[in-house]
This record gives structure tokens, sequence and C-alpha cells, in this order.
């Protein structure tokens, strides 16, 4: 307004000043380096190496985990009610395997606690690692760490835990349900009950990392439950599947879980069976259900590939993917 009263354009008068000349020349002199000078540049992206981000993630990850008492206290004392529960059902069946009926009894068990179990760890994990996944996105966003060690670490937090876990039940079940107490058969059962909660907990992990949320991820992994639960060779013996579905119960996790631990306590008894058509346990398993106690050692690589595949697909997809809606 003041220029249209006086009828003048300050901007043109300050573009034909020795101001604005000078300024122009100040400006153009030092957008030039100076001799010798060489360009801003950082060797890395992050401040820290790739180690240092893993062990602040990890050191970050176990505190969030200790302070986090409804879901690592809770699932201890599920995991020791169920122990009790099921040690109390199905008490001192491990030691009957003279008829099959009792063995039957005895290896349902086993796939009843692998089940009621494994599907706990799987859904109680997935809304926590989908709160953690939105601290991540705003940590990321401001440069402090890699994608990468943030999964590691994630990966690797869970892993004393479901030790833990998985030996307070290992006790528990395998004392009142009367499984042969050798060292052998022992270690087999806890080995064999750590990888299985380890599977199913990173494939709770990796459900919610390939979805926006943890509740797109209940509903993909639910899905799934029921497939393993079918194709678990329990239900229906693997000789008794169809060929043409037979290539999935080979890639259901749970198929093998069961395999090693049957295999592992019954496999190598060779006592007649007393309603087993002159079959000892061992021959029953072989026959009816297609178990063999000399591949023990790749069941046990097998089950460990799992924990191994989905903690990986986690961590990848944590890197490809960002989910943020802003």
């Amino acid at each position: 307004a003041q220029e249209l009263s006086l009828g003048v354009d300050f901007a043109d008068i300050y573009k034909n000043s020795d101001l604005y000349r000078r300024n122009k020349a100040l400006i153009e002199d030092l957008s030039k380096p100076a001799p010798g000078a060489k360009e801003l540049y950082f060797p890395t992206q992050y401040s820290q190496s790739f180690l240092t981000q893993c062990t602040a993630c990890l050191w970050k990850q176990h505190w969030s985990y200790w302070r986090n008492p409804p879901y690592t206290a809770v699932r201890f004392l599920f995991t020791t009610v169920i122990a009790l529960m099921f040690g109390t059902l199905f008490w001192d069946l491990g030691s009957k395997t003279e008829k099959i009926q009792d063995l039957s009894n005895a290896m349902g068990s086993m796939y009843a606690a692998v089940l009621f179990i494994g599907i706990q760890n799987s859904s109680s994990v997935q809304p926590v690692v989908s709160v953690e996944r939105t601290v991540f996105y705003r940590e990321r966003a401001a440069g402090m760490y890699s994608a990468m060690p943030y999964a590691i670490a994630q990966v690797l937090v869970e892993i004393p835990y479901i030790f833990v876990q998985a030996s307070v039940y290992g006790i528990i079940v395998y004392s009142m349900i009367g499984f042969e107490w050798t060292a052998a058969k022992f270690f087999w059962y806890l080995f064999f009950m750590l990888f299985t909660l380890l599977y199913f907990t990173y494939y709770g992990m990796m459900a919610v990392a390939v979805t926006p949320n943890h509740h797109i991820a209940a509903i993909v992994s639910s899905a799934f439950y029921g497939l393993w639960n079918v194709f678990s060779g329990f239900i229906i013996p693997r000789p008794s599947i169809p060929v043409w579905w037979r290539w999935y119960y080979w890639i259901c996790p749970v198929s093998w879980t069961l395999y090693g631990l049957f295999v592992s306590q019954f496999g190598d008894i060779n006592e007649l069976l007393e309603d087993g058509n002159n079959e000892t346990v061992k021959q029953y398993l072989r026959n009816s259900y297609g178990f063999r106690h000399d591949y023990l050692g790749l069941v046990a690589a097998v089950i460990m590939s799992f924990a191994v595949l989905f903690g990986t697909i986690f961590a990848v997809a944590i890197k490809m993917f960002n989910f943020q809606r802003r």
C-alpha cells in the first residue's frame, strides 16, 4: 500500500543499489571453497559401527522386556500353570508303552502341549512387537540405528526368556508324565521344546513384520495354526495323508517337532506291544507314522532351521517394509 501511494517499487530500487551488488558479490565469494578444501563427507550413515548398534539395541530390548511384566512374567506364570495342568492330566502316561492306546495317549500329551504353548507364545508376542516397531520407526528416522541391528536384537532378546520357559515347562512335565529318565532323552525333550517355542515366537514376530499391525497379524497367523494342526502328522499320520497333500506335511514345522519328540522318547523301544500284531514300539512308530529313530539328527537340524528361517524373515521384513502412515 505504501509503494502504491508513493508510486515507487522498493524491490526495483534495491536491485539497482550498490548494497545489492555488494551482497551478491559477497555471496558468490563465500560460495567458492577455499584452496585445498574438501567437500563435507561422512564415511558411514550412522555414527556407530554395526556391532555397537547391535549392542545398544540389545541393551535397549533387554530393559524393555525386563520392565514389561504383563508380557514376560505372565508368560512364565501361564507356562507353569499349563505344565502343572498337563502333568496332572497325563500323569505317568510316559512310562506306559505296553498298549497302542497308552502310547497314543503319551504322544497326545506332547501334541497338545506343543500346539497349546506354541500358539500362546506366537499370539502373546505380537502386540509387543507391534508397539516396539512404532518406536523403531521414530528412532530410525532420527538416525539412531539401522533396521538390522534392531531386528537382530529383537530376535536375540527372546532366547533367554524362551530357554527359561522351556526349561520350567520341560522339567515339570517330563517328571510328572513320567518319561524315561535318561540324560539323552531328557535333553532331547528340552531341545525340541526350546526350538519349538522359538520358532512359534519368531513366527508371531514375522507375522507382525509383514503386516500393518498386530490385529491383521493375528488373523493371518491363525489361519496357519489350523493347517499346522491338520498336517502335524498326529491327527492324520503321514502314511495316511494323500500323496498330493504330503508335501505340506514336510514343510509343516509342527510335524517335525512331533517327529522329534515321539522318536526321541519312544523310537528306540524294542518291547512288544500287547495289541500290536507282534510289533515293537519302534516298529509301530515306523509302520503307522513313518518315524525312524536314525533320522533324529536330521529332524533336530530341520527344527533349528525353522527358527532361523522365521527370525531371518522377520529381520528382512523389518528392513524392507514400512507401514508408518505419517
